[in-house]
């Protein structure tokens, strides 16, 4: 180069700001073939370099970063299925859901899929439920099932992708919107910090199906132990048993599924099938286990959507006699009501309550509790949050 040219350089350019070291990994940079160039190029080249090395995975907090990754996947898949880690598959509402932050609030009809902006809050319906409820002497359990993203998060990660470190609760905006229950008097039964603690137990199964959209018999079960364990030595429990105990065995069975994403797959995807171990309760007799039928007199009503159906409604439930209502029925002593729809947990289950009502005036006077039992999903994914008014109480 010209030294007038080098002088015009030197005199017009600005300092190179002082770079940080490079990390060993990256000394393999200097060995690239910047000799025949000036020193000037070659430290612009490198700097450029340098700036376009990929950045750490985890930028933010991990729950912030968390949000963004699922908003992003969720966005990006293009079809109606996540492909995550070692064979698990999301459904895009779900991590769309978790990208949503905040769902409440003002924060509501920026973020729900309701279709009216003045049902997009979850919490004004949970309010009015609860109270309309407690003024026939019925108490309301709130049992929202963790998303599947959240209880194993590396999973979403894909193979070749930086992920979480492990142990980490990603569920801050959850546990802001339960105090904000809680506030308002709304009893709400919080299963992630034993979903946390039992996720990876050894022997046990997973807490989710890899394949499906619902939670796998393994978690169901704890979910039974903890609603009971709530509702074990009311006096009104105790007299249900007196009444109308149902004995019930157990019986473990293996099985193998093709999940509701694994069916959603590509034509020419793999659909390996999923393989996971039942408890199926039922009443002895002489076919050697009858599945608990439900009892409409039942002083518990189980509500919500298809998290209460799975595995105990069989077809594309998956299995009969494992589900939810089975398990409580085992745990409790006594049978349950269902009111669960295939569909939406959040109105819709609660319209079949109200229309169960009007169809029998006495139907609700002898029920002690509701234990509402849906997705956390639904908080923004449903078509909305409206207020269901029950018949009067007679």
């Amino acid at each position: 180069m010209p030294r007038s040219c080098s002088r015009k350089i030197r005199a017009g350019a600005k300092p190179f700001p002082r770079m940080a070291p490079l990390a060993p990994a990256n000394l393999n940079l200097l060995n690239m073939k910047f000799l025949p160039f000036s020193k000037q190029v070659g430290a612009v080249l490198l700097s450029v370099l340098v700036a376009s090395l990929p950045a750490p995975a985890i930028s933010a907090e991990p729950d912030a970063f968390f949000r963004t990754t699922c908003a992003a996947k969720a966005g990006e898949s293009g079809t109606t299925v996540v492909t995550g880690r070692d064979g698990w598959l999301f459904l895009p509402a779900e991590l769309r859901h978790i990208g949503a932050g905040k769902f409440w609030g003002a924060d509501a009809a920026k973020v729900s899929k309701a279709t009216k902006p003045e049902t997009a809050d979850p919490l004004p319906a949970i309010v009015d439920f609860k109270e309309q409820l407690a003024a026939r002497g019925i108490e309301l359990i709130l049992v929202p099932v963790p998303a599947k993203a959240l209880v194993y998060p590396q999973a979403v990660f894909g193979e070749k992708e930086s992920a979480l470190p492990a142990g980490l609760r990603l569920d801050t905006v959850h546990q802001d919107f339960y105090k904000q229950l809680s506030t308002n008097g709304i009893a709400v039964l919080d299963l992630m910090p034993d979903y946390l603690a039992h996720r990876d137990d050894a022997g046990t199964g997973v807490l989710y199906c890899k394949t499906d959209s619902h939670w796998a018999p393994r978690g169901i079960s704890l979910a039974a132990e903890k609603i009971a364990a709530l509702l074990d030595g009311k006096d009104w429990l105790k007299k249900a048993r007196a009444n109308a105990a149902v004995k019930t065995v157990a019986k473990e069975q293996d099985t193998e599924i093709t999940g509701d994403l694994a069916a959603m797959l590509p034509p020419d995807a793999s659909r390996p099938k999923e393989k996971l171990a039942l408890k199926i309760i039922g009443t002895a007799d002489s076919a050697g286990a009858t599945p608990v039928a439900a009892d409409k007199a039942s002083p518990v009503v189980l509500l919500g959507d298809s998290h209460n159906l799975v595995f105990h409604a069989g077809g594309d439930m998956l299995a009969a006699g494992a589900g939810l209502p089975d398990q409580l029925a085992q745990t409790l002593g006594i049978a349950v009501d269902v009111v669960a729809v295939r569909g939406s947990g959040a109105t819709p289950a609660r319209v079949n309550l109200m229309r169960r009502a009007k169809g029998d005036p006495q139907y609700l006077a002898g029920k002690k509790v509701v234990i509402w039992c849906f997705s956390v999903r639904e908080f923004t994914e449903s078509s909305g949050w409206a207020k269901v008014t029950l018949p009067p109480a007679k």
